[in-house]
């Protein structure tokens, strides 16, 4: 009970990554140990040195939005359109696409995500008409014709909170809302953040989450050469492989995690169903030069910390952590210290583990999913096994469920994220009884 004595509740889920569409989908895979981790083939990656992920096949934007929107979008916009559809749908609450009004001015917005440009494909396409015999560019022929040769809706498209825009609009969402840009910490941040809201009185449901398409040949091309991917393309599936003495960095996955949080009141009064209750909200930093993180953690163990406080909760309250799990040395060692240096001795008996070796690292959506993972773990009494931790590495020494799902009916859980530049946040939840 915080402040006003308003609770949070997460009512509805929507989910679209390589494993399926959907809360439903999404978890059956999670808990039978599929991955969605393959080669690239939405272009050629043969210039990369990484050239796995978790792409979404046969992904049909026309189902969930307007073919004007689909000129003003790119795909990491589409699939947040997709999963906000998906989540208004899963809570049941009624709205202008499936009949309804408008969401109104008491409904809020809080999307993360790591959107940096627009489609680029038209954009190199006119540009090659700028290129003189000896394949220099003519900067003066672009400054007189720009006009004709940059596309018209380039600079609309590439607009970092396009979503934000487009779901308001769609969804008649009048109330407070905003975008943070970044990296897994970015969609956690956008729940911590809407969960204060709905806790001060500013907004009585908040459709909040991360998305990104992490995947795209841009995306690729930014993350390739920082040295947090993985370079073993021989391994295919079993090639993310976090906590593992044979980690060797993580993958991309494009994807979107949305949740809706409401009123605990508001929700009850209209039978809706319950996923669990959010109840806390951390966030540190490590203040070192990214994208090495903190050998010790230090911004994410403030973070869980702050997160329990924020929850009311002591360590040994934690039955479950949706870990980082970013598979890279340094990272996935300092995640271990931190919650070491966070729970104390009650981290021998808090069981981890991250879905991101099945779905891949959905960037600005990777927090988003770890929220949606830990609610759905408290929802149906089954925490999902880490894939491919064969040998841990005894640095990264946790109790994690690795090998199969493991039954349990934890009252309490947490989701992780870390950012690329030093950023970490943690989100408490609770079982719903």
């Amino acid at each position: 009970m915080h402040g006003t004595g308003r609770q949070v509740v997460i009512s509805g889920i929507g989910l679209l990554t390589a494993l399926g569409e959907g809360p439903e989908a999404n978890w059956k895979a999670l808990v039978a140990g599929e991955s969605g981790i393959g080669p690239i083939r939405s272009y050629d990656p043969s210039p990369l040195q990484t050239r796995l992920g978790g792409e979404i096949a046969d992904f049909d934007a026309t189902r969930f939005a307007t073919k004007r929107q689909l000129r003003t979008v790119n795909r990491g916009d589409r699939l947040a359109l997709a999963a906000a559809r998906l989540a208004l749908d899963d809570a049941g609450l009624p709205h202008k696409q499936a009949g309804g009004d408008e969401l109104g001015h008491r409904a809020g917005l809080y999307l993360g995500g790591n959107k940096s440009l627009g489609r680029m494909e038209q954009l190199i396409d006119e540009l090659k008409v700028i290129r003189r015999p000896d394949g220099t560019a003519d900067m003066a022929h672009l400054g007189r014709h720009g006009d004709v040769i940059m596309p018209p809706l380039f600079f609309v498209e590439g607009l970092p909170a396009g979503a934000v825009f487009n779901i308001s609009q769609t969804y008649g969402i009048r109330g407070s809302s905003t975008f943070f840009a970044g990296y897994a910490d970015a969609g956690a941040t956008a729940i911590g953040r809407a969960m204060r809201a709905v806790r001060r009185g500013d907004a009585d449901v908040a459709l909040v989450g991360g998305y990104d398409d992490a995947t795209s040949w841009w995306s690729m091309t930014l993350l390739d050469r920082l040295g947090i991917l993985t370079t073993r393309n021989d391994r295919g599936t079993e090639a993310y492989r976090p906590y593992d003495r044979d980690r060797s960095g993580g993958l991309p996955g494009e994807g979107a995690a949305l949740l809706v949080l409401e009123e605990k009141q508001a929700a009850l009064r209209r039978g809706a169903r319950i996923y669990a209750e959010l109840t806390g909200y951390g966030a540190g930093h490590d203040a070192r030069t990214p994208p090495a993180a903190d050998p010790e953690g230090r911004g994410l163990a403030r973070a869980v910390r702050r997160s329990l406080d924020d929850a009311r909760l002591a360590a040994d309250d934690l039955g479950y952590i949706a870990s980082d799990g970013a598979a890279t040395r340094l990272g996935d060692t300092g995640e271990a210290i931190a919650l070491r240096t966070a729970l104390g001795p009650a981290v021998g008996s808090v069981p981890v583990s991250t879905p991101k070796p099945q779905t891949g690292h959905l960037v600005g959506g990777g927090g988003a999913l770890n929220a949606a993972v830990a609610a759905l773990a408290l929802h149906h009494g089954v925490l999902p096994a880490t894939l491919n931790l064969d040998n841990p590495d005894p640095v990264c020494a946790l109790d994690h469920v690795r090998g199969s799902a493991r039954e349990s009916r934890p009252s309490h859980a947490m989701a992780l994220a870390r950012g690329i530049e030093g950023q970490a946040v943690a989100l408490t939840l609770s079982r719903w009884a």
